[in-house]
C-alpha cells in the first residue's frame, strides 16, 4: 500500500479507503460480523489506514462493528463517518438532516457505537435542502472545539456549495472544510466537469465512491449475477442500459485481458488516476482481495486514453484535465 497527502490536513492516507457500508446485515444485504472482521483485518494487514462509515450504514451496525474492531488500534486509522440520515429506519425528523441539533445528537450516538472519543473526519452525508451552509460550518466548529471531531467534510455536495463552505469557514476562522466526497467512475464522470477542479483548487482531500459503478464495471452482471442490482433495491447501481455503457465495459474487459487483471481492478485503477482516494466496499474477503489487486496495476497512457474515450462526457462538459502526478506511480505518493 502506498500513501498520499490528504488535502491540507497533513494526514497521509492509504491509496484506497475501506468503505464499511456492507459491515452488518441490518439492510438485509451485507457481511456478518465474522466476515466484516476478516475484511477489516486483511485491509489493515495490507497497510490500509482510511476507514469510511456512516450512521445509516446497516442502521448503525457498521459503526458498532467498527467500534469493536478498532479497540486497541484506534490510532492506526483515519476514521471517517457521516450524519444526515439517522441510524434507524424512519428516524425522527429532529435527528435527521444537517441542523446542529441533528449533528450533535448524531455525533454523540456515533461516538458511542464507535467506542471512541472523537471522529477524525465527520461528513455531512448530503444536502438536506433546508439547512444553510453557515449552520453546518458553525456546527462543525462547535464539535471541533469540544474535541469530538478533527475535520469537517461534505459528501455529495455540488461544487458551488463546496466553494461557499470553504470560503465561509475561512472568513469566520472556523475549523476548515477539509474534504469532499462524491461518486466517480467510468460510468459516472460528471464530477470531472467541476467537482474535481473545485476540490483541488480549494485544497480539499478528495474521496470518491463506487469506482466499479455499483458492480456493473466488474462485468459480473453479464453472467447473470444479481448482487447490488437487487440486494439494495437497485440503489447505488449503474445498469448497463446504454450503448456507451456497453462500449465502456467492452473496453474495460479488453484492457483487463491485456494486463492480466479483472475488469473491476482496472476500473479501480482508473479511478485512482484522478488525484482522489477511491473507496472500496467489499462484502467478503474474496471481494477485498480482488479490489486490492488494483493497487499493483499501472495502466499505460494509451490504455487510460481508450477508457477516457469510451466513457467520454457530453461535448458541452469540459475535457478531462489530467492530474500530472496521477498517471502511473504518483509523484506525490510517499512510502
Amino acid at each position: 500500500m502506498k500513501y498520499t497527502p490528504f488535502g491540507k490536513t497533513g494526514l497521509r492516507v492509504s491509496q484506497v479507503a475501506l468503505g464499511t457500508g456492507n459491515f452488518g446485515t441490518g439492510w438485509g444485504h451485507g457481511a456478518a460480523p465474522d466476515a466484516s472482521k476478516a475484511i477489516f483485518n486483511a485491509y489493515a494487514e495490507a497497510g490500509g489506514n482510511f476507514i469510511d462509515s456512516a450512521d445509516v450504514y446497516q442502521f448503525g451496525q457498521s459503526e458498532e462493528l467498527l467500534g469493536t474492531l478498532l479497540e486497541g488500534r484506534r490510532e492506526d486509522f483515519v476514521l471517517a463517518t457521516k450524519f444526515t440520515n439517522g441510524a434507524v429506519p424512519n428516524a425522527n425528523r429532529l435527528v435527521t438532516g444537517n441542523s446542529r441539533k441533528a449533528m450533535v445528537s448524531s455525533v454523540e450516538a456515533s461516538l458511542k457505537r464507535l467506542k471512541t472519543d472523537r471522529i477524525d473526519i465527520y461528513w455531512a452525508h448530503h444536502p438536506d435542502g433546508i439547512t444553510p451552509i453557515e449552520e453546518i460550518i458553525r456546527g462543525f466548529e462547535d464539535l471541533a472545539r469540544a474535541g469530538k471531531i478533527l475535520y469537517g467534510g461534505l459528501s455529495n455536495f455540488s461544487a458551488w456549495r463546496l466553494a461557499r463552505a470553504v470560503t465561509m469557514a475561512e472568513l469566520t476562522h472556523a475549523v476548515p472544510i477539509a474534504a469532499a466526497q462524491f461518486e466517480h467512475s467510468l460510468v459516472h464522470r460528471e464530477p470531472e466537469a467541476d467537482l474535481f477542479a473545485a476540490s483541488h483548487a480549494l485544497g480539499l482531500g478528495v474521496v470518491t465512491w463506487s469506482p466499479q459503478g455499483g458492480g456493473m464495471l466488474t462485468g459480473k452482471y453479464r453472467q447473470g449475477e444479481t448482487g447490488r442490482a437487487e440486494g439494495l433495491g437497485g440503489k447505488v447501481f449503474r445498469p448497463e442500459n446504454s450503448a456507451q455503457r456497453t462500449q465502456v465495459l467492452d473496453t474495460l474487459l479488453a484492457i483487463a485481458g491485456e494486463v492480466g487483471a479483472s475488469a473491476g481492478q482496472v476500473a479501480i485503477a482508473w479511478a485512482g488516476t484522478h488525484g482522489a482516494v477511491p473507496i472500496i466496499g467489499p462484502r467478503s474477503l474474496t471481494h477485498l482481495t480482488e479490489n486490492l489487486g488494483a493497487l499493483t496495476l499501472e495502466l499505460s497512457a494509451e490504455q487510460i486514453s481508450r477508457l477516457d474515450t469510451a466513457s467520454s462526457l457530453v461535448p458541452s462538459a469540459p475535457a478531462r484535465t489530467p492530474v500530472p502526478w496521477a498517471v502511473g506511480v504518483p509523484a506525490r505518493v510517499v512510502a
